[in-house]
């Protein structure tokens, strides 16, 4: 079974926001890389069908596939980067309260994928509004 990382979205409001800065930080061509101070001690797992849940003013609103886990540099220089898929998946949105750096997420603990067809585009705020009272 997956293992699942979850961390802050500091800085940004949207999933359009996190979409238009890597657009204009790194453009298409270059891997997209996450980069933390600690590695995870369970990257293996990660790495096996896991995913990026991202937290977006106290709402998880997206993930995308990990694909590479790698420590750069040694000693206090020493770096993680975690290299994920390009594809911004999106979730529906479930409540989360904020914490420091990263942590792990179990797959019974995950928010499932949002069909948007099913759904249609809904503001955020309504959505998680409409997730905490129980009707989405």
């Amino acid at each position: 079974m997956p293992l699942h990382m979850i961390k802050l979205c500091v800085g940004l409001d949207t999933v359009e926001e996190l979409v238009a800065w890597r657009l204009a930080e790194a453009g298409d061509g270059r891997p997209w890389i996450m980069r933390t101070r600690q590695t995870p001690k369970r990257a293996a797992e990660m790495i096996d069908g896991g995913s990026l849940y991202r937290v977006f003013k106290g709402v998880i609103l997206c993930r995308q596939r990990i694909l590479h886990v790698e420590t750069v540099g040694e000693g206090v220089n020493a770096r993680c980067e975690v290299t994920l898929d390009a594809e911004v998946v999106r979730v529906a949105p479930t409540p989360r309260r904020a914490f420091q750096g990263w942590r792990y997420l179990e797959t019974r603990d995950a928010p499932e994928d949002l069909s948007l067809e099913a759904f249609g585009e809904a503001p955020p705020e309504l959505a998680r509004q409409l997730r905490e009272l129980g009707a989405w």
